[in-house]
Formats: C-alpha cells, sequence, structure tokens
C-alpha cells in the first residue's frame, strides 16, 4: 500500500468511512439511503461527501430536475379556456369583431382582452385593422385544434405535475409561452444527488479500512482513568488549508488618514478642525479672494438655503479685509478695486477647502503657531474616474517670527519623506500665497513625478487683516488622490463603493508599500 493511501486512510472521519462502505456495496445509492442504512442524517452524509470530493476520492454529482404545476389562475385558465381562444372561438364564426366590442361578445373583461389581443397576434390568429380584429388563415387553421400551450395546460390539468425535462419538443414551446404569463405555472426545483467513485475511492476500497469511533479531544476523567490509552485517535493532516480569516480593518481612508495625522502630531502639530457649513467670509474673503471671482460661481460652490447666511466676525477684522479688498489696505497692495459686500459674504457655503480653518486659527491664536487639519471639502464636481463632489482635504500651517520659504520646503520634505515618498517642487501659482510650489512625488514603477499638493506662503493680505505681522507657510493635499496612489486604484469611485472583495484583500499594513 502506497504511504499516500495509508496517510488518507488514517485521516478520514468516521463519517466519511461509512459512506464509502456503503459505496462498496452499492455505488448507485442515494444520500437518503445511505443515511438510513448507517443512521447518520442527510446532513452528514452530504457532509462526508463534500469532504471526500474535494479530497478526489469520489465525485458528487448534482441533478435538478424542474417540477411543472398550474396555480389556481392556471386551473382557471384550464377550465374556461385561455382568452385568446375564447375570442378565437367568436372570430371563427363571425370572422371580425370591433375592438370595442371584443370583451362583450366573448365574455371575458376588458383588461383580458387586452391580453388576448396580444396573444392573438403573437400566435398570427388574427389581425387588427383600423380598430377590427380579423380572424387569419392561421387562426382558422386552428379552429378545431389546440396550441402546444394549449396541449400542455390540458395535460397539466389531468395530472398533478409534469416533469420539465420529460416534455415532447413541442411542449417544451409551449411551455415557454405559458410561463411567459404571470401566476399561470408553479415551477418547483428539485435537487438530487448521486456519487460516483473516483480511482483513489477504489484503492481505498481495495486495501480496505475498519470503522471504529476515534478521539478528537480527551477528558479529565480518561486522563485520570488511564481510559486514553485504549482510544483510537485520529490523525490530523497539519498541511491542509485552513479557512480564510478575514479580519476587522480600518477603510483604507482612515489608514491613510490616521497615518498623516501621526506624522503631523509627531513633527509637533496640533489639530484643528473646522465646520462642514461656513460662511462665505471664512471661505473666500479671508483668504483675499474677491467676491466676483470664478471659483465662488454656483457651478464651483454649494451654497445653502437653511441656514441662508452666517454670522460675520470680529467687526474690526471684517473692516480690516474689507478695506484689503477694496484698496490694499496697509499691505502695499492696490487690493482688487471694487466694492467689497457683507452680504456677499454672510453667504452660507459647503467648505470648499480646509485653508479657512487656517486663517480662522491664524485670528484666534497666537503664534508661534504649528497646526494641521483633516476634513471632508464639497464642491460641484461631475462624478467622474478621477473627480468626487465630496472628498477629503488636509491643511498644515506654520507661522513664526523666523519662518522663511526655506522652512516651508524643509517641513514639506520631512512631511513627505515621512510618508514614503521621494519629494520634488516646482513653481506654482495660487491667489493666497506668495511664493508658491507644488509638490511632485516620484514613483518608480511608473517611472515618473506625480503632483500631489500645493503650498506656499501667506500673502500678506491674508495675513494683515487677521492681525498677523509674522510670516507664515501652509500646505495641503487631497487625501483620495493620495489614497489613489498607495492603493493602485485608477478610480477614485472605488474608495467610497464598499467594494467587500476589494476591502477583504487589501493588506492590514499601510498597504501597497511603494
Amino acid at each position: 500500500m502506497s504511504e499516500d493511501i495509508k496517510k488518507t486512510i488514517n485521516e478520514l472521519h468516521i463519517y466519511e468511512k461509512k459512506l464509502l462502505k456503503e459505496l462498496e456495496a452499492n455505488e448507485n445509492a442515494t444520500p437518503e439511503e445511505i443515511a438510513d442504512k448507517t443512521a447518520m442524517d442527510i446532513k452528514s452524509v452530504m457532509s462526508a461527501a463534500g469532504s471526500l470530493a474535494s479530497k478526489d476520492i469520489i465525485e458528487v454529482e448534482k441533478d435538478v430536475e424542474e417540477e411543472i404545476s398550474l396555480s389556481e389562475a392556471g386551473l382557471e385558465f384550464a377550465k374556461n379556456k385561455l382568452p385568446e381562444r375564447r375570442i378565437l372561438d367568436v372570430l371563427a364564426e363571425k370572422k371580425e369583431i370591433h375592438m370595442k366590442d371584443l370583451a362583450d361578445v366573448s365574455g371575458i373583461d376588458k383588461k383580458e382582452s387586452n391580453i388576448a389581443i396580444g396573444w392573438l397576434r403573437r400566435k398570427n390568429w388574427a389581425q387588427i385593422d383600423k380598430g377590427v380584429v380579423k380572424v387569419t388563415e392561421m387562426g382558422e387553421s386552428f379552429k378545431d385544434r389546440l396550441g402546444d400551450d394549449e396541449e400542455l395546460l390540458t395535460k397539466l390539468s389531468e395530472n398533478r405535475s409534469i416533469i420539465k425535462e420529460k416534455l415532447a419538443g413541442d411542449l417544451i414551446d409551449g411551455f415557454k409561452k405559458l410561463n411567459d404569463r404571470k401566476n399561470i405555472l408553479n415551477i418547483k426545483k428539485n435537487t438530487s444527488h448521486s456519487f460516483r467513485l473516483l480511482d483513489k475511492g477504489e484503492a481505498i476500497l481495495k486495501q480496505g479500512f475498519t470503522i471504529q469511533e476515534q478521539a478528537t479531544q480527551l477528558t479529565h476523567q480518561q486522563l485520570k482513568d488511564g481510559e486514553w490509552k485504549n482510544l483510537q485517535y485520529r490523525p490530523y493532516d497539519i498541511n491542509a488549508e485552513a479557512p480564510v480569516i478575514f479580519a476587522g480593518k480600518k477603510h483604507p481612508l482612515r489608514v491613510i488618514i490616521d497615518e498623516i495625522r501621526e506624522i503631523f502630531l509627531n513633527m509637533g502639530f496640533s489639530e484643528d478642525n473646522g465646520e462642514y457649513v461656513e460662511s462665505a467670509f471664512w471661505n473666500f474673503d479671508s483668504l483675499f479672494q474677491p467676491q466676483d471671482h470664478a471659483a465662488r460661481e454656483m457651478q464651483d460652490t454649494f451654497y445653502l438655503k437653511n441656514p441662508l447666511t452666517c454670522d460675520l466676525p470680529d467687526m474690526d477684522l471684517v473692516k480690516r479685509t474689507a478695506n484689503t479688498h477694496e484698496t490694499g489696505g496697509d499691505t502695499g497692495s492696490m487690493g482688487w478695486q471694487y466694492d467689497w459686500s457683507e452680504d456677499v459674504a454672510r453667504q452660507s457655503v459647503l467648505r470648499t477647502h480646509t485653508t479657512g480653518i487656517s486663517t480662522k486659527h491664524l485670528f484666534e491664536h497666537e503664534p508661534p503657531i504649528k497646526m494641521f487639519s483633516v476634513g471632508r471639502v464639497f464642491r460641484r464636481e461631475t462624478f467622474d474616474y478621477k473627480h468626487l463632489p465630496e472628498f477629503h482635504q488636509v491643511e498644515g500651517l506654520v507661522c513664526d517670527k523666523n519662518i522663511s520659504f526655506q522652512n516651508l520646503l524643509g517641513t514639506l520634505k520631512e512631511f513627505y519623506n515621512k510618508l514614503g515618498f521621494e519629494v520634488r517642487f516646482r513653481p506654482a501659482y495660487f491667489p493666497y500665497t506668495y511664493l508658491s510650489v507644488e509638490s511632485e512625488i516620484y514613483l518608480e514603477e511608473k517611472e515618473s513625478w506625480i503632483e500631489l499638493g500645493g503650498s506656499g506662503m501667506f500673502r500678506p493680505e491674508v495675513l494683515k487683516p487677521l492681525g498677523i505681522n509674522q510670516p507664515a507657510l501652509a500646505f495641503g493635499l487631497g487625501i483620495e488622490r493620495l489614497a489613489m496612489i498607495r492603493y493602485d486604484v485608477e478610480d477614485i469611485r472605488m474608495l467610497y463603493k464598499s467594494d467587500i472583495k476589494w476591502l477583504r484583500e487589501l493588506p492590514l499594513d499601510r498597504g501597497v508599500e511603494l
């Protein structure tokens, strides 16, 4: 006996051995017969069969039969005829009937007559010409003979049920027609199983084995009285595949948000959080964005009806901001040269970025400041593979008297290095920072540089109205874009689809190494 067969026999469960013994006596035995002879329940028989099949010892064949019977509506049609047949009976005599008289002369209600007309035309028993239903040659030929669906209807009325697979070819067409109607047929699926010994199973039976109860665990009493010495133990296959366990874990976006938060906290930043609903003042005006700027248009920003407006902050701040917009104030700028409006500044919006949190933080806190924020922002974007109307943004802010552009680049380099990226910078333009740069990260597998975030030194027109006389740097990036790179996602919508297969297959760590 080969070692492989011996090992397999030793690892067989007692139920598997019982099943094999029954198949040795009668290979055509059904699961029900095996359950009856072995005193096993049917569930245990099928479980043992599945286990034997997984070891290539037997093959389990599944056969599904469809049992057809008539519903109550079907029995009624069998008794009183199908509605199109009742109309055809009248048409065979009258040859043509006006549609408005159809229900009355055939004795069926209007709803059924409408359905019947459809079937008359489908079967080519009648045609409609200028509101008149006329019998066709095909209809004449079926005047004294049944259609295939009517034949099946008759057979089903005479028999309790019929197995669909045993229907003759013409009755199959009749079945299709009856099944196209609602509530005429009841279809019950009967599933049966049969077993077939494979070569490995034959070899096991040829070798032979004994059926004996086996111990799978020991009790304290068995150890105490020595009964364990007389027990038969079932071997375990330590190489057998274990079921895949999907552990609970964070969503990939949450993983990245927590990672970014940890980086900022380790770099000595404190966290601030704003509100989703913000005034246009903090969202736009505090950033020296003119009130006629394109970004404020309805197609770019969500404006709210409730609340319609928000309160403005300290009026001195409001006046300084208005003066800066109109004339530049004491910033050395000419401003935007327009009449600034408090009403526009009071408008309620869903915040379009988290930078408004930075300006509010600057106004409410004294330098030195190291602050970051992570939150959702909202823009009227069209859904596509790289745009969503709702996404996450992270913002960093540093303000101190000795802060310079070199500090900005150094902070950015440290931040992106902690994220695992090689970073480089190129000049850029943003309306509320100067000097400004965009950060690009290098992806080795794509051999290319990808723009990931913008940054810069806040302009005096932003800082002066807030009462800040020290330089401040700010930088930010979109978290979804980082997630797409980290998890090799081509479509941003994947991050919100809750695709359970994709979520399960993501590793528990930070994700794909870059």
